[in-house]
């Protein structure tokens, strides 16, 4: 993951990486202040770098074979190579079954799409959701996947407490849940999650962004779930007798990201994501990216990331 991290970034800080180490050679000499042409030009070289990936910007866009939603004024799509590309450049850890996210410009709120083939999930358990021994099992997975995201060299972070509470819409057949992360910088975001229920398994879905930008983004983002669909039979409500059942239910789906596989939670922790400014006109650095990253920060800008 390192060697993947190092990267994503080489585009971005290459040159001056030349830079650090000149300063590290002559240590009497303090480190120069990039000036906000500087700070301008790397800033762009960093959006350039965003826009490489692809993007769909009007219309609706394919989610893997499984389904489709439409992309709203403002916002764009890319693919599932293009969304690992983003996780990594952004210091989280791609679990591989990115199928596509959806984004605005520049350094905006995430909305992150895979599908879990798991088979036909009932919802027998929607009015049994135990909020507390869930929250519970999230803290114990995330300080598990904490000891993988530190051979990989990125911050710990810890689950803090729920914004929303496990709940199932009966109507739509979606299930959803907020959780709240800090990291060790300080940072904090908000995980929101949805679960689609399909006939083969289910559309997990991840909208991550700041605490203060949660109730603002939840209408669009109820929106675009709203416009989200199926293709034709794939819907929940196509299931027939003889297709494969899931092995779980929903409390399983509320729990899976810690109890089932506790390495991959911490994969949207947009701490990565949220930045810093450095003063006015600065460049906007990246959160959580590793220690190496983060010296490297210092001794160019001769301040504290955070």
């Amino acid at each position: 993951m390192k060697k993947q991290l190092s990267h994503a970034l080489t585009g971005l800080f290459g040159g001056l990486l030349s830079i650090s180490l000149l300063h590290a050679q002559s240590p009497s000499v303090p480190p120069a202040e990039p000036t906000p042409q500087e700070r301008a030009a790397q800033h762009q070289e960093f959006i350039n770098q965003i826009e490489s990936f692809g993007w769909t910007r009007t219309g609706s866009a394919q989610i893997g074979s499984m389904a489709k939603v439409a992309i709203p004024q403002g916002w764009r799509f890319t693919s599932g190579s293009g969304t690992q590309e983003m996780l990594k450049l952004y210091g989280n850890i791609p679990g591989g079954e990115e199928l596509g996210m959806l984004t605005t410009e520049g350094e905006g709120p995430w909305v992150i799409f895979e599908f879990n083939e798991t088979g036909y999930v009932k919802d027998d358990e929607k009015n049994d959701l135990k909020a507390d021994e869930l929250l519970k099992i999230h803290q114990e997975g995330q300080e598990a996947a904490n000891e993988r995201r530190k051979e990989m060299g990125l911050r710990a972070l810890h689950v803090l407490g729920w914004a929303v509470p496990p709940r199932f819409n009966d109507q739509t057949k979606n299930l959803e849940w907020a959780l709240r992360v800090g990291s060790e910088g300080g940072g904090e975001s908000i995980n929101y999650n949805t679960r689609l229920l399909g006939r083969s398994g289910v559309m997990e879905v991840g909208l991550v962004c700041g605490p203060k930008e949660l109730q603002t983004l939840l209408p669009r983002y109820q929106s675009i779930m709203a416009a989200f669909q199926y293709l034709p039979g794939n819907t929940y409500a196509e299931y027939r007798q003889g297709d494969k059942l899931s092995k779980y239910g929903l409390t399983a789906l509320v729990a899976g990201g810690a109890a089932v596989a506790a390495g991959k939670f911490g994969l949207f922790a947009k701490l990565g994501v949220f930045f810093a400014k450095l003063g006015k006109g600065a460049i906007l650095l990246v959160i959580g990216i590793g220690a190496a990253i983060k010296s490297v920060f210092t001794k160019l800008f001769g301040r504290k990331a955070i």
